[in-house]
């Protein structure tokens, strides 16, 4: 893709004439030596080049590469790990990741199998005759160049006499699908069998299309790594054997080099029926170079949809020693990510995606900023802690309106940030102000006609009186415009039609009143005897009423009139969750038969004006947190993976891995074509909503993570920039044509 305008014209004497990608800690350019030749120049990202550690470990990478010299790997011609950004040039190698291959083609098969197994040995033999260590093999960091692959990325590898690692930081440690049991437990002792494991999990993945330890977590992974049989389903036959060898838990047991040519020889066909995919595979790859960076890494896919995994990980015990050494090195995987092979911005080769044509120029005067919901005031209550200290379980709800950010959640008192500049311009105080011990909830109901509609939960930690109160804030000052505790025993508050919909005190019926005045306009009564909340269905929610004890298989959807208050109602099965609308109808997803299983089946086209359905089944089971819009469903599971699914027919349209931990809702961009997910730790992903690209990832950006279970983190947007808040109050925006610029303070 094109250089930016920040990006340098040359680095140490090569003119740069393009990105191939934004890893995790640097930038890997296009370039061109004086005498014509192509260069890939890895230039680290300015803020890790005072980190002396970070050096460090670069100048190791660079002793490392420079070591090795062989037909498989990608040498160093240039390097100064001195600079003040330290950047590196290796040999420039046209050809896609084996990751991106493997996602565009599919698992490879015959002749292109032998050539990639029978690479990787020679690679791996050059490397350890170099007495070095590569330490992260993985599809990322395999390039299948068209005479066969390089193993590229040498940033975790160590040279096999130097006892002292630097990875032991915690910064850095590898991959867990394709890591050895050994690096996970034992750090120190790992040697030349730990990368003969990670070509075992690898052949796996290029033969299958899925790892042999996959599961829905990166800690599940490891735990599989360290304790489980791998999965060898769909590898074919003759590798059975050889490769259950590779992937044994005891390093001493694994094949020597050598030994593992001679099989590969005896086990893969030099030629054969499959040669034809392979022929039709090299006139692909000219296609693939121009939509995947050549030369870095590629983030490790998903399984393609014919591979499906195992629907439950088995429960597991592991003990002190090794959860502890699970714990600090996937620490430092899922906080900071994979590094600097992995490739941020993947797709922003992809012509339709460049910033001119993509993404929507952000506001005039706007910079990327970062700020938190506890950030002192200009008006109102300055300092935003001192109420419920025990942290957010859920974090902070935010929501745009009219060039401002408006926040609250679990202990986090409403407040006004400025979208511009992240400035705290007002926080609200709890109602009634002076109230004393006990703890706060705050959620944010809607923002219409310049109101904040916010609803207060306090206990008192004094038995059951627990007080809720519907309040409107004016969203210029947030002065209180009005406020009424409500009976919440039967439904909940929530804005419906330009009104605010609140329970009145018996909580029989509701009451539809003007957000700035709370002036009444009409009353409803509720369904006798059951207990109502709102279903997200789009800017009308309907309420869903059911038994609030007795079990049924049935409940009621009631949509009110905003004009007037009349009701409809339809009749649905409890288990079916509304996700919105499509032509007018309700989409409801159907969980499968298995009551222990949280995955989806299919979907049931409502109409709410003949009570019809239609059933839409989906091919295999979904599982994870749902999103709606315009024809597609999403879904982002706990492992990060995103797939997105046809409502009107059910198919899958695409699946892409991302390297999200517990990722949140997925939210559609439309105008960028594109939808965006984020996680607890503030990673941000961006996917093209066509093809399922993975557009670009960016660094952690949150200041701390107390809750790293499934993301309340939220990816809001405004007027071309992304307004993102994560689970303990950290707010931040970024520009989604430059994710990677650094924000200033808010």
């Amino acid at each position: 893709m094109p250089l930016q305008k920040d990006d340098p014209k040359s680095v140490g004497g090569y003119k740069l004439v393009g990105r191939l990608g934004s890893g995790g800690m640097g930038i890997v350019y296009r370039g061109r030596a004086r005498s014509g030749r192509e260069v890939a120049v890895k230039v680290v990202h300015a803020q890790y080049a005072e980190d002396a550690v970070f050096r460090a470990r670069f100048r190791q990478e660079i002793e490392a590469v420079r070591k090795v010299s062989g037909a498989f790997t990608a040498p160093v011609l240039d390097a100064d790990p001195e600079a003040v950004r330290p950047w590196m040039a290796t040999q420039y190698v046209p050809g896609p990741s084996l990751a991106a291959l493997i996602r565009e083609q599919g698992p490879l098969r015959g002749a292109a199998l032998r050539r990639l197994a029978l690479g990787l040995v020679e690679a791996l033999r050059e490397i350890h005759r170099a007495g070095v260590v590569h330490r992260d093999l993985k599809p990322a960091n395999v390039l299948m160049a068209e005479d066969g692959p390089r193993v590229i990325d040498f940033g975790i590898s160590r040279a096999a006499e130097n006892h002292h690692t630097l990875t032991e930081t915690g910064q850095m440690i590898g991959t867990p699908p394709f890591m050895s049991p050994e690096q996970l437990t034992d750090a120190r002792s790992v040697g030349p069998a730990s990368d003969v494991f990670s070509v075992g999990a690898l052949l796996v993945y290029a033969s299958t299309g899925r790892g042999p330890f996959d599961a829905d977590s990166p800690y599940l992974t490891a735990y599989r790594v360290v304790h489980d049989a791998p999965v060898l389903d769909g590898v074919p036959e003759p590798l059975h054997p050889l490769l259950e060898r590779c992937l044994a838990k005891d390093p001493a047991t694994r094949p020597g080099l050598d030994d593992l040519a001679a099989e590969f020889v005896a086990a893969l066909p030099e030629t054969g029926p499959d040669e034809q995919d392979t022929v039709a595979l090299r006139r692909d790859e000219a296609a693939l170079v121009s939509t995947r960076p050549a030369a870095v890494a590629d983030a490790d896919p998903g399984p393609p949809a014919s591979g499906r995994r195992p629907r439950r990980a088995r429960r597991w015990w592991a003990t002190a020693g090794t959860a502890t050494a699970l714990a600090l090195g996937l620490t430092g995987y899922l906080l900071l990510g994979p590094g600097l092979g992995e490739d941020d911005s993947r797709s922003g080769t992809d012509t339709t995606g460049s910033a001119p044509s993509r993404w929507t120029t952000v506001p005039a005067g706007w910079k990327p900023w970062q700020t938190t919901v506890h950030a002192t005031a200009a008006q109102g209550v300055k300092q935003g802690r001192g109420i419920d200290e025990g942290g957010s379980m859920n974090g902070p709800e935010c929501q745009v309106y009219e060039g401002a950010v408006h926040c609250a959640g679990d202990g986090v008192l409403p407040v006004r940030l400025d979208a511009l500049t992240g400035r705290a311009r007002w926080r609200a105080d709890v109602l009634p102000p002076g109230t004393g011990d006990g703890a706060y909830s705050f959620s944010v109901l809607g923002i219409t006609d310049d109101a904040m509609l916010v609803e207060q939960t306090y206990d008192p930690h004094q038995g059951d009186d627990v007080k809720v109160t519907v309040a409107a804030l004016d969203t210029g000052t947030g002065e209180r415009l009005w406020q009424r505790t409500v009976n919440v025993d039967a439904v909940r508050p929530y804005v419906s039609g330009g009104l605010v919909i609140v329970p009145d005190d018996g909580g029989r019926s509701v009451t539809a009143r003007s957000p700035r005045t709370g002036e009444e306009r009409w009353t409803a009564p509720l369904p006798a005897g059951q207990y109502c909340g709102p279903a997200d269905t789009g800017e009308n929610p309907y309420l869903r009423c059911g038994p609030d004890e007795m079990p049924s298989k049935e409940t009621v959807l009631l949509r009110l009139d905003p004009s007037d208050g009349s009701a409809r109602r339809l009749t649905v099965p409890v288990d079916q969750t509304v996700v919105g609308t499509s032509e007018g109808r309700l989409v409801l997803l159907e969980p499968t038969e298995d009551e222990q299983d949280e995955a989806f089946a299919g979907i049931r086209l409502l109409d709410p004006d003949t009570g019809k359905a239609r059933a839409v089944k989906f091919a295999e089971p979904l599982e994870g947190n749902a999103a709606y819009s315009d024809g597609t469903l999403w879904f982002a599971t706990s492992s990060g993976q995103v797939v997105a699914v046809s409502v009107r027919t059910g198919e899958r349209l695409w699946q892409t891995r991302t390297s999200l931990e517990q990722p949140s809702g997925i939210v559609h961009d439309p105008r960028a074509r594109a939808v965006y997910l984020s996680s607890a730790s503030g990673r941000v992903a961006a996917l093209d909503t066509r093809k399922g690209t993975l557009l670009w990832e960016t660094l952690p950006r949150a200041r701390r993570v107390t809750n790293p279970g499934w993301s309340g983190s939220a990816v809001l947007l405004h007027e071309g920039a992304l307004v993102v808040a994560t689970t303990d109050g950290d707010v931040f925006t970024l520009d989604p044509a430059h994710p990677d610029r650094k924000p200033v303070p808010g």
